[in-house]
């Protein structure tokens, strides 16, 4: 059965690493190129949700959380203009946001899934993918760089992720950081929704009878 799925398993560990290298490049003032390849973690997860079932899934999310310890642990010893490319709170942050996210995206798209009866194909993975997208969005941020969360790391400075701005340049006066988690959210939702198209190409491909 594993290697039923190892495209799975390789695909997401694709994605993981893709991520963590597409991060360090900005794509206009708020988001990286990694806010863009990223939501497609959930979209390997729905897929081998709905096709082999939560086990599977959930396999999936802990060899791409593995990856991405590893891609963690490798960016701490990359050193950039301002100090390690990857800081504690950032792995911490990125690590727990993309474990809770994906098994919460699990456990509704489960709950959610189409039963014998009928229903809406696309409620599960659209609904899945808002809630954990919004969590991954949510943790991730707040544990990197919010203020409330300095005594995680007291030597890295994030000061400049505090300073307060018009959310987006034209909304109400917020923490910088709250600016970025806002624009990444919205890709990230955004993309979900465009996701759906492919969940349905590809669920039909995977499982259509064999002739």
């Amino acid at each position: 059965m594993t290697r039923t799925y190892l495209p799975g398993i390789l695909a997401m560990a694709a994605i993981v690493v893709a991520s963590n290298i597409l991060v360090q490049f900005l794509l206009g003032n708020w988001i990286t190129w990694g806010t863009l390849t990223y939501p497609l973690a959930f979209l390997v997860n729905d897929v081998m949700n709905r096709v082999y079932g939560p086990q599977a899934a959930r396999r999936v999310v802990w060899m791409g959380f593995a990856v991405g310890v590893v891609c963690s642990l490798v960016g701490t010893q990359i050193m950039g203009e301002f100090g390690p490319l990857v800081t504690l709170r950032i792995a911490l942050g990125s690590g727990l946001a993309f474990l809770t996210a994906q098994m919460l995206d699990i456990a509704i798209f489960n709950r959610l899934r189409e039963d014998h009866h009928g229903g809406a194909w696309w409620r599960a993975p659209a609904a899945s993918s808002f809630v954990g997208a919004s969590v991954d969005t949510a943790l991730f941020f707040s544990i990197a760089f919010s203020a409330t969360l300095s005594f995680i790391e007291p030597a890295n400075d994030v000061s400049w992720a505090g300073e307060r701005m018009a959310l987006l340049n034209f909304g109400p006066e917020v923490p910088l950081w709250v600016s970025l988690a806002v624009a990444d959210w919205g890709v990230k939702i955004t993309l979900a929704l465009l996701a759906l198209i492919p969940f349905r190409m590809a669920v039909s491909k995977l499982t259509q009878p064999v002739a």
